[in-house]
């Protein structure tokens, strides 16, 4: 397996880093290849601007997804963002590993999204007629490869539970899980979750480290989230919505764009 792991924390010595290099290790002693992207000790530019798209003539309005479409088109995306694009096309399987900062991912890997996910790379492909509505949410340049998000939380993890404070937390992952990781075509896995990060002793490290090992280790038996294709027939087309009939009756907003809760039932009959 080829594993592309694109790390954004500031700080080596953190939980995060030890967990990178668990995680590493782990990968590469079952004979994977990785790549990582330490996004801080790189110095990503984390902004979309002028000078991503060298193209544009001094007095011409910059417009960011279509300069990025025309940018693509001729391949004069900025060397940065080549790599990046070609580790992701190398990998088969991708991490992104933060620690979540209010309620999502540090600038700076919003920024790698922001200036990587180019227009004709990772949106804006495939067709558009009465049937299909473009290559995404299940298709795309990433269809066949997995991905899985790795995060430290500093909360409890009953506060991300249905009646948690915080909500369920496959709710607060979802636009990063599905509007990042699905729409390019990613099969996407339950996030591996770290909580009360910041209250973690050294003699603790010992118990999340196995438990991510435990997890490394099978992540080729891991089920994807059931996420539902747009393509695949629960949409109308164009309006992209659910279809009368589907999703479970107690479903509420996003746990409807999963085709679970449908499973389960199923199972039990």
């Amino acid at each position: 397996m080829k594993v592309f792991i694109v790390f954004a924390h500031p700080e080596p010595k953190s939980l995060n880093g030890a967990l990178l290099r668990t995680t590493v290790d782990e990968l590469e002693a079952q004979g994977h290849e990785v790549r990582v992207s330490d996004l801080y000790a790189m110095k990503w530019k984390p902004q979309a601007d002028r000078n991503d798209f060298p193209h544009l003539q001094p007095d011409e309005r910059l417009r960011v997804a279509y300069a990025s479409g025309v940018a693509t088109q001729t391949n004069t995306l900025t060397d940065d963002v080549k790599r990046e694009q070609e580790k992701l096309l190398w990998a088969n399987f991708v991490i992104l590993q933060f620690p979540m900062w209010w309620y999502t991912m540090p600038a700076i890997l919003t920024g790698w999204v922001d200036r990587v996910y180019s227009l004709g790379f990772a949106y804006g492909v495939g067709e558009h007629s009465d049937s299909h509505w473009g290559d995404r949410y299940g298709e795309g340049k990433m269809l066949g490869k997995r991905a899985m998000l790795l995060v430290t939380v500093t909360s409890w993890k009953e506060h991300y539970y249905a009646r948690g404070i915080n909500g369920p937390i496959d709710d607060v992952f979802f636009p990063i899980n599905h509007g990042i990781l699905f729409y390019p075509g990613f099969e996407v896995l339950p996030a591996h979750v770290v909580y009360q990060a910041d209250q973690l002793k050294e003699s603790d490290f010992g118990k999340v480290k196995d438990e991510l090992l435990q997890r490394l280790r099978t992540l080729s038996d891991t089920k994807p989230i059931a996420f539902r294709p747009l393509n695949g027939g629960d949409y109308e087309i164009p309006t992209l919505t659910l279809k009368p009939g589907l999703g479970d009756a107690s479903a509420t907003g996003f746990s409807l764009h999963s085709s679970r809760n449908e499973d389960a039932a199923g199972s039990q009959e």
